[in-house]
């Protein structure tokens, strides 16, 4: 960003975002006064520009400024493309070698950290596209395809290929289609824990079968069917 020209484009590319995103959104006016996500973003590209200028000293200040009045902390040195829009926002924390592509969705209570005190790139970098569910954290040096979905509270800590969707704690790939995330659909995401069951409980049935044992169909649950629910 280095230009006064980019700055405003990339501002206006943020507010479409928004316009396009949250559907509580009535007008532009109301994004540009009530969006706490917008006002951190906005505060962070300037502070960007005065860290490339090499003026860290007053990019800091202008990102503690906006971390104390948003509770959303981008350090100056990461590096954001248009069309961010921070959805709630409060506890949002983006390291300083972070890159994130254009029109990524992130919810809050997401860290983008690193997992160790090397200096140089220790940061994730996502792709065009990603959402990132509240309270995800992902962390370390690797990327983060385009158009992939993390799940609320995942923790991922290795690379996620492109038109993924990652889960749990760890972070696994549960699916990759190729559907895009601009559904921001939390909801209807595969449940690994429900997909074991569902093994299980199918080796139980045949194992039951054999021994000629039954289960009453009071003690019984289709963990399969719930789980088939879902996708």
């Amino acid at each position: 960003m280095s230009s006064l020209g980019t700055l405003l484009e990339h501002f206006k590319a943020d507010i479409e975002s928004v316009k396009q995103r949250d559907p509580a959104a009535k007008n532009t006016l109301e994004i540009i006064l009530t969006y706490s996500g917008l006002h951190a973003v906005a505060a962070y590209r300037v502070a960007h520009y005065f860290h490339k200028k090499k003026l860290y000293l007053t990019a800091r200040v202008i990102s503690q400024l906006a971390r104390f009045f948003t509770g959303i902390e981008i350090h100056p040195g990461a590096t954001i493309g248009k069309g961010l829009f921070i959805d709630h926002g409060m506890g949002v924390v983006i390291g300083e070698t972070t890159e994130i592509g254009d029109n990524c969705l992130i919810y809050q209570g997401v860290t983008l950290g690193g997992t160790g005190k090397d200096r140089g790139k220790r940061h994730p970098t996502l792709g065009d596209n990603v959402m990132v569910g509240s309270g995800a954290r992902v962390l370390g040096p690797f990327k983060v395809g385009n158009n992939v979905k993390i799940a609320a509270n995942a923790v991922v800590l290795e690379a996620v290929p492109d038109n993924c969707t990652a889960v749990g704690v760890p972070a696994r790939v549960v699916r990759c289609n190729g559907k895009p995330t601009a559904d921001l659909d939390q909801v209807h995401i595969p449940d690994p824990v429900a997909q074991e069951l569902c093994k299980l409980s199918v080796r139980l049935k045949r194992l039951e079968k054999k021994l000629d044992v039954s289960v009453p169909d009071s003690e019984k649950t289709d963990v399969c069917k719930q789980n088939k629910d879902k996708k």
